[in-house]
């Protein structure tokens, strides 16, 4: 009898024991990583960190002269850097906050991409006409390319077999096959094209155009233009409304494009093209990125010194918080 009395006893503490285990897992598996923003500060040759729990600034790193593109390497244990003023990409460790290393990158590297293979990364030297391809373990320029007048904006498809450069003063769009590094079509858009995107299919290439107050899009197999969107705010004049940086949302139909001194960024909606709304943030929106989950998008503000926080999901701009002097980019890293 008294063994036989105790098997309800254990029975309890092992259904009490698995309920435990459960609620532990099911706590773990919603923690969500903690997530830094990464802002480069042209005029204080810095980055600010942001801590995206309570939007708090919670340190500075001092890096090279006008800091301005700003990537991770695909682990995120690395970021590189344009130092515009020293002409190099400085290499920062993320662990321990330190500059390890510099990459060639000829003069004033403004805007930097990563090739999907991880190893070779693209500046755009904007004084010299040209495209610069290193090679990172080496540490070498692999070559050269001439572009348009003013290069400034770049995207790498994400199959890794195109690469694009927009040229400010010549008003086009370069296409570079990168395993030649030959450039095979030149497309003319509107007034000084700034950034460009690719879509996650590979099907099409998102351009905006800063003077031009327009957005391009193209059918990226054979260069055709797809679609072109102008932008219409309320009460602020058309010249002011300047498109720059631009994102794609992968988990919603959705495109941000921040439209420089109107101070606003505009929400297209990818599959009828049209403008759904525009935000309101700070001077002179320039670039854009996203957290890792997108329920929240980060805006540069140049001369208003600070950075915008977009809730994605009630698109509704619910944050400010002062950075340096100049913000220009922005990458947003998760730490465990």
């Amino acid at each position: 009898m008294s063994k036989r009395s105790g098997c309800p006893h254990i029975f309890n503490q092992l259904i009490k024991s698995m309920a435990v285990v459960s609620v532990m897992c099911i706590i773990t598996s919603n923690v969500i990583a903690k997530e830094l923003a990464y802002v480069t500060n042209e005029k204080d040759n810095s980055i600010s960190v942001v801590d995206l729990d309570d939007f708090s600034v919670v340190k500075e790193i001092s890096v090279g002269d006008r800091p301005r593109g700003f990537i991770f390497n695909h682990d995120q244990s690395l970021a590189y850097i344009c130092a515009s003023d020293i002409d190099r990409i400085q290499i920062l460790d993320m662990a321990s906050d330190q500059i390890i290393g510099e990459l060639p990158s000829g003069e004033d590297p403004e805007t930097i991409a990563l090739h999907p293979n991880g190893t070779t990364i693209y500046t755009a030297n904007e004084d010299d006409a040209l495209l610069t391809v290193i090679d990172i373990p080496s540490q070498q320029v692999i070559t050269q390319i001439d572009v348009g007048v003013e290069p400034e904006g770049l995207a790498v498809s994400p199959d890794g077999s195109k690469m694009i450069v927009t040229s400010e003063t010549t008003n086009m769009v370069h296409w570079i096959d990168t395993k030649t590094n030959e450039n095979y079509a030149n497309s003319l858009v509107g007034a000084r094209p700034r950034a460009a995107m690719f879509t996650q299919d590979n099907k099409e290439l998102w351009v905006t155009s800063e003077i031009g107050g327009q957005l391009t899009v193209f059918n990226v197999d054979d260069q055709s233009v797809k679609h072109e969107i102008t932008f219409t705010i309320r009460g602020i004049h058309s010249d002011r409304i300047q498109p720059v940086g631009i994102v794609l949302m992968e988990s919603k139909p959705l495109a941000f494009i921040a439209l420089g001194p109107s101070n606003h960024v505009a929400v297209v909606n990818t599959e009828t093209m049209a403008v759904e709304k525009y935000l309101l943030v700070g001077r002179r929106v320039w670039q854009l990125a996203f957290n890792a989950d997108e329920s929240l998008l980060l805006t540069t503000n140049g001369i208003s010194g600070d950075i915008s926080v977009i809730d994605t999901n009630n698109l509704k701009t619910i944050k400010s918080i002062k950075v340096g002097r100049y913000p220009w980019g922005v990458a947003v890293k998760q730490v465990n």
